[in-house]
């Protein structure tokens, strides 16, 4: 990416907090009665042709102003952008949302939904694709004679419970016995592991036992399979239909979004650390059904292990001085309440 002289730059600048604030293309005598630049419209006109012809700018129209191309986006995130602290209200609502959580699920559900409230964008929350979790514990509860309770914490901080029917004449010393044979041969022991067997039998236990471990394994095998692919949570969609660049087909945008979530396509765009960079704007994205989109992300840890990511969504007209500083934080205070809750 070429770089660009003082002038340019104060003039990109300009026009993407423009184009941010309006969502209109801006034009040369817009920048001269706003920002003291101390020349004349013209020499703006010259500028922003240049700039157009080496990409960080797009004419809409022939009559039209400029706006920001993804590589001016681009360059104003990694060269111009001056990220701005937080409010306290905004910090406030973020600290609430990560400390009223229970489990991993309801946690994140609540973060996102504070995240995508403050921003007014799409907030998505993922887990993170890592067969090398591990069960932390596994515990079997009777509700009764023909019920039970299958209960796997994991060190990812995830919480997983399953009914079970239980086979008759299974007695609390059974329970008991089961419960020691998942401390032998399931707590420790990675998903990847368990998604591909059933855990092994005990020796020569009596025949409920023996039932209820196969029944035991069969679902620790179908759990493990299902968490290994990981989870998405989305809120603020509502958001997305009050941008003005997806106002004129809201049709559109709806399947569009619907797409996005039941395919693996949002997940992998906000999960993938794209070339290791904190924002994607437009066509850095890898999925073409992600180039209107700009994607602001950050890891978020159960102490040293990583366990997913939080993210915002928008229009590549995002107030990125905004948006990552927020994420960071976010990402951050679920790191702490994680931690706290399953390290």
């Amino acid at each position: 990416m070429p770089d660009l002289a003082p002038r340019k730059q104060t003039i990109l600048q300009a026009i993407v907090i423009e184009y941010v604030m309006a969502a209109e293309p801006v034009a040369s005598e817009q920048i001269v009665q706003k920002y003291e630049l101390g020349v004349k419209a013209a020499t703006v006109r010259n500028e922003m042709a240049e700039m157009s012809e080496l990409g960080f700018l797009e004419q809409p129209h022939t009559s039209a102003g400029r706006v920001p191309s993804d590589m001016g986006y681009r360059y104003y995130v990694d060269k111009l952008l001056s990220l701005r602290d937080l409010e306290p209200a905004s910090k406030s609502r973020v600290l609430n949302a990560t400390e009223e959580g229970e489990v991993l699920q309801r946690l994140l559900h609540d973060t996102a939904r504070a995240l995508s409230r403050i921003t007014h964008l799409l907030s998505v929350a993922t887990t993170i694709r890592d067969h090398s979790v591990t069960v932390k514990h596994a515990v079997l509860s009777a509700l009764g004679p023909s019920q039970a309770l299958l209960v796997l914490i994991l060190s990812n901080g995830h919480l997983e419970n399953k009914m079970i029917e239980c086979p008759s004449g299974l007695t609390l010393q059974d329970v008991g016995r089961v419960n020691d044979h998942m401390a032998q041969n399931v707590v420790g022991k990675t998903l990847k592991l368990l998604s591909r067997g059933k855990a092994p039998a005990a020796s020569g236990p009596p025949a409920p036992v023996e039932k209820m471990l196969a029944v035991i394994g069969s679902n620790i095998k179908s759990i493990a399979r299902e968490l290994t692919r990981g989870f998405l949570i989305t809120e603020g969609e509502e958001y997305m239909y009050a941008q003005p660049e997806f106002q004129k087909d809201f049709a559109a945008l709806g399947d569009l979004l619907t797409e996005l979530v039941e395919s693996d396509i949002l997940y992998d765009s906000v999960a993938t650390n794209e070339q290791s960079r904190t924002v994607t704007i437009g066509k850095e994205n890898r999925h073409e059904r992600m180039h209107r989109f700009s994607v602001v992300r950050h890891s978020y840890f159960v102490g040293e292990q990583e366990a997913g990511v939080i993210a915002l969504i928008g229009p590549t007209r995002m107030r990125y001085e905004r948006s990552i500083p927020i994420v960071d934080f976010t990402a951050r205070a679920l790191s702490e309440s994680l931690t706290r809750f399953f390290g």
